[in-house]
């Protein structure tokens, strides 16, 4: 071997070791970022010309594509379960816990204590302001859920706003580094970066919507829904969602009241359709199924209360068809016009000093013309009768005769059953993704592997230096004779 050549393989080791170490370096300083792929060079024979040498044959991104498509998906049943869960969460903590001072049930205690306390001393205007208190705060705690539910319904809108958002920008950031990672496989240059990129972007979809990573020519990738939908293939898809900012009861997808989803200009259902599943399904669900069934079980609630109390059976004074205790805005109670109702809840005027009425109509009779004897508590305890009386049950209050109490306590039964379902899926897909995580981990930088092949890189750099070295002393000897 002459010494030119030896010098052009002592040289081109250099170089080579010097982009090993440059590699080591990058996937030590990435261990812990999201997305990153552990990077790996090939080396081979350097044959142009009559040098010899090493040569870079290329940089590889090391990932374990069926692991990472696995934790995707596991990502998006975590999504989708606990944004439904935190939805029934948030229900039942304003419904309250049983016994809990301000609770829904602690409301209906307090009104059921009222009446009995008032009864035994009906000419107490003190036992009649708490009956009255009691009855208001019990229709306050009911439109306080259904003011609840509404802007749980507005939120998921504004939620699935956001995420449509958020997929069209990442589907066309995805469009937009396939072309790119094209052109620089075309070219020759490094994509390991791009591809890290284009993963963060995937990731961020795959939250949103469950997704398949399909691969193409040229490094460039696919992306198509569980439920088949294309979202990127080449171009990316369009999705268009116009918000609802204000939502009230009674408005539906079905009476043409909120916003659709569409996929490249053809509407599809945002639960069940090609989009089904994480985070944007679960949105919809709230949306238009979870707070819609919520919302009919608070306004057969409230109807509940309304009719026990115009019923002429629990208060003589009335007629049929005129406004009880509990009333529709001031009013009688309309069948056709259940909707809503528990945002309408509200006392008789008539019995409120406060808006003009008197108290002695709760002891008397709402519909009373003149008090009656102030010692009088029949009608109290007819009010206490109807109260804790069984009744059947309204759609939406399960399928057993309750006390309104009763009706009340399956409510809230009913919503933390679900809840606790829900939770239960969540901490299945949570554990699934967390292994999944760990796993993807493990397969990644392994900085103990990484400081081990620097430690040979440190080596193999120092025996092409010495080489170096040593011809320069060859040479100094050749130039001294």
């Amino acid at each position: 071997m002459s010494i030119t050549s030896a010098l052009s393989n002592a040289v081109s080791g250099l170089g080579a070791m010097s982009r090993a170490a440059e590699t080591v370096s990058t996937n030590v300083s990435n261990a812990l970022t999201d997305g990153y792929g552990r990077r790996e060079i090939t080396l081979s024979s350097r044959t142009s010309g009559n040098m010899g040498g090493v040569q870079v044959t290329s940089e590889r991104r090391i990932i374990d594509a069926g692991l990472v498509s696995d934790r995707r998906l596991a990502e998006a049943d975590l999504s989708f379960s606990q944004t439904k869960s935190n939805f029934l969460n948030q229900l039942e903590r304003t419904i309250g816990v049983p016994g809990e001072p301000g609770s829904l049930s602690s409301r209906y205690a307090d009104f059921e204590a009222s009446l009995l306390a008032a009864s035994s001393q009906p000419d107490s205007d003190a036992r009649l302001t708490d009956v009255l208190e009691s009855a208001s705060r019990l229709t306050d705690s009911i439109n306080i859920l259904n003011d609840d539910i509404q802007i749980a319904r507005m939120n998921a809108d504004a939620a699935i706003k956001r995420d449509v958002d958020a997929l069209n920008a990442a589907m066309q950031r995805v469009a937009e580094l396939n072309s790119t990672i094209k052109r620089h496989n075309a070219t020759g240059l490094p994509t390991a970066s791009l591809q890290d990129e284009r993963q963060r972007q995937i990731d961020l979809i795959s939250e949103i919507v469950p997704i398949k990573e399909l691969q193409r020519d040229h490094g460039q990738v696919a992306l198509i829904t569980t439920g088949g939908a294309q979202l990127v293939d080449g171009v990316p898809a369009e999705l268009t969602f116009p918000p609802t900012p204000t939502i009230a009861a009674g408005m539906t997808v079905e009476a043409g009241s909120l916003g659709r989803l569409t996929l490249n200009g053809r509407e599809i259902d945002g639960m069940a359709g090609s989009l089904r599943g994480g985070r944007l399904a679960a949105n919809f669900e709230i949306r238009d199924d979870l707070s819609v069934t919520a919302q009919q079980q608070v306004d057969a609630l409230a109807r509940d209360l309304v009719e026990r109390f115009q019923d002429p059976a629990a208060d003589a004074s009335l007629s049929a068809g005129d406004a009880g205790l509990f009333t529709d805005g001031a009013s009688a109670f309309d069948p056709a016009n259940e909707s809503g109702l528990a945002e309408r809840l509200s006392i008789n005027p008539t019995v409120d000093p406060a808006n003009g009425g008197e108290l002695w109509r709760l002891r008397d009779g709402v519909g009373a013309i003149a008090p009656g004897p102030s010692g009088d508590g029949t009608q109290l305890l007819s009010f206490q009768e109807a109260f804790t009386s069984s009744r059947a049950p309204l759609p939406g209050l399960g399928n057993s005769s309750r006390s309104a109490a009763g009706f009340a306590s399956d409510l809230l039964s009913g919503i933390s059953t679900s809840r606790q379902n829900l939770e239960a899926d969540q901490s299945f897909a949570a554990t699934r993704a967390n292994t999944l995580r760990d796993l993807e981990a493990a397969n990644g930088v392994n900085t103990d592997d990484e400081m081990q092949k620097l430690l040979l890189i440190e080596q193999n750099y120092a025996a092409n230096a010495r080489v170096i070295q040593t011809i320069d002393e060859l040479m100094d000897q050749i130039i001294r004779i």
